[in-house]
């Protein structure tokens, strides 16, 4: 056991540790979905998150430490992101044919996200701090961060807040657009993306390309409206 003490000391202060850790949790969290045929709940995002916190909180490792080795995960967002554009391309024809329901359901989402978050937070007496933290939560990490570092909030709780909106919107997403008997990709794949971004997107790309691609179109636009709506609905407020 000393040994074994010794040589985690000795690992934990390489960065690329925590790299392999981040790669291998996912790598769980992925397998066990899909040995359950990619079941909603199953999420490999929700498994790699619990899989890390608990080693971090077991090795007593600093958020820092970790993200030292883990950052270079965090720049790939970016690149991924703009890969998205692919299957945007693919549906470029379904996406003329739906433009304006697709603006239409992008300004209703954007403003009940942004919205109903502030409404929220302020019945419970938040700080203006923390509803400019809570503002952006609905768009993608990169563009949630820098509003809320621009609006005064904290972008590492941000950063969290976003984490768990897009795990939230992957697992119900399915179950809820069945209930509501939505049947259309389109549909689907733009309310997951709105609501739910990144993660949400994946989710989308795992169950149908097309609702994929409006995913991407969704988790897109969404960054771009909210970094306007953002400031002006913290404005009501304040």
């Amino acid at each position: 056991m000393r040994d074994f003490t010794e040589i985690w000391s000795y690992l934990a202060g390489d960065p690329l540790i925590w790299l392999a850790a981040t790669l291998l949790a996912y790598v769980i969290g992925d397998a066990a979905s899909s040995r359950m045929g990619r079941a909603p709940w199953v999420n490999p995002v929700l498994i790699a998150v619990v899989l890390l916190g608990a080693l971090l909180y077991l090795s007593d490792t600093r958020y820092d430490t970790y993200f030292e080795g883990a950052q270079f995960v965090h720049f790939l967002l970016g690149p991924a992101t703009v890969a998205l554009a692919i299957p945007l391309w693919h549906q470029r024809a379904a996406f003329r044919r739906a433009l304006l329901p697709v603006l239409a359901a992008l300004i209703a989402g954007s403003l009940t996200a942004v919205l109903s978050a502030l409404a929220i937070g302020h019945a419970l007496g938040l700080s203006p701090q923390l509803l400019a933290t809570l503002a952006p939560k609905g768009t993608t990490a990169p563009v949630a961060i820098g509003i809320s570092q621009a609006l005064g909030g904290s972008p590492t709780l941000t950063a969290v807040l976003v984490l768990l909106t897009g795990i939230v919107g992957a697992i119900v997403v399915t179950p809820l657009m069945n209930l509501l008997r939505i049947r259309d990709w389109r549909a689907r794949g733009l309310a997951v993306g709105v609501a739910a971004h990144g993660i949400g997107t994946a989710r989308a790309l795992q169950v149908n390309p097309q609702a994929g691609a409006f995913a991407g179109i969704g988790m897109a636009l969404n960054a771009l409206l909210t970094a306007l709506l953002a400031p002006w609905a913290l404005g009501l407020y304040f």
